[in-house]
């Protein structure tokens, strides 16, 4: 039994050693996370062969994201935690930004979607984009010329980096209050309230960006008096005490209907009993007292088990 189940595990282990396993497809990724991909390839090509540290280098992208804007920053760590940077577009980054993992220089790729914005970062069912979703990922500047790099986490210490949003759309008057919402890695939204001026949200990490509302969250309008049915007087009182003495009748009646067939069900099963009882009693009856066989001569015949009376000898009675 333990040869077998060695061989088992053997088996198991070389088939998930062999390179048919290895060689299994990775998931497909999100059109979020191809978007990103394809942004920081086109953001590298901004990046002129000798780029200069601190200056902005606006991308070109193909005519499939018409709409999309996008930029690079190149920046050393120690710069970008001793200063920050304040003016990245919408998006100010105080001192005490870190890029993690440690890297010597990171480029910061900065992308506007536009109106393409719900179409990669659908929100939840009920909220409305109020401006365009605003992305800051972080990328190793090792190799200037690589595609399909993954994102450094952009973290923030004390200090939140702001996103100031230029133009938001108008809620209407006595509507629900705008929310930042932000989208990490995964596409997962995260709503929080915007700052004092209303138009400015705070995060400690870089993602994507927007602010929204929830429309839902309207308040029904009040049912106006005339929408209201007068009630008359003598007949609403008399009516709702007609209904609760129909329903005081209806559970009476039906109490009454239930215990009727319990005590019909309990009947039926004592006179059950009653008739397999005298069945019974019947069958034994008929049945009556087996005799013991007995072997007499060459034939056996049936002897009763005990006699009841005694034989006597005539010749007793004669004396």
């Amino acid at each position: 039994m333990g040869f077998l189940v060695c061989v088992c595990l053997l088996q198991l282990l070389f088939l998930g050693s062999s390179p048919a396993a290895a060689q299994q497809p990775s998931p497909t990724p999100s059109p979020a996370r191809a978007l990103d991909a394809t942004l920081q390839d086109y953001a590298y090509r901004a990046l002129a062969r000798r780029p200069r540290t601190g200056i902005v280098y606006n991308g070109t992208v193909p005519g499939s994201l018409a709409g999309v804007a996008v930029s690079a920053l190149r920046l050393r760590s120690g710069s970008l935690r001793r200063r920050g940077f304040p003016g990245y577009f919408q998006f100010a980054l105080p001192a005490g930004v870190v890029a993690r993992p440690r890297v010597e220089r990171a480029v910061l790729v900065y992308s506007d979607l536009g109106n393409l914005s719900d179409r990669y970062y659908p929100l939840p069912p009920g909220y409305a984009y109020l401006a365009p979703v605003l992305g800051l990922l972080a990328y190793d500047a090792a190799n200037l010329s690589a595609a399909g790099l993954p994102e450094l986490s952009l973290v923030a210490s004390a200090t939140p980096i702001l996103v100031s949003f230029g133009s938001v759309r108008a809620v209407p008057s006595g509507g629900p209050a705008p929310r930042c919402v932000w989208f990490d890695l995964d596409g997962a939204p995260q709503f929080r309230d915007p700052e004092a001026s209303g138009n400015v949200c705070a995060a400690y990490r870089g993602g994507h960006f927007s602010i929204a509302v929830n429309s839902t969250e309207v308040a029904p309008a009040p049912a106006s008096p005339a929408a209201i049915a007068p009630l008359v007087p003598g007949t609403g009182g008399r009516a709702a005490g007609n209904t609760q003495a129909w329903k005081i009748a209806g559970t009476v009646v039906g109490s009454a209907a239930a215990l009727g067939l319990l005590a019909s069900a309990l009947l039926c099963l004592v006179r059950y009993k009653r008739v397999r009882k005298l069945e019974v009693m019947e069958r034994n009856s008929e049945v009556g007292e087996t005799l013991r066989m007995a072997q007499v001569g060459r034939a056996q015949a049936p002897v009763a088990l005990w006699t009841r009376t005694q034989p006597v000898i005539e010749s007793e009675y004669a004396a």
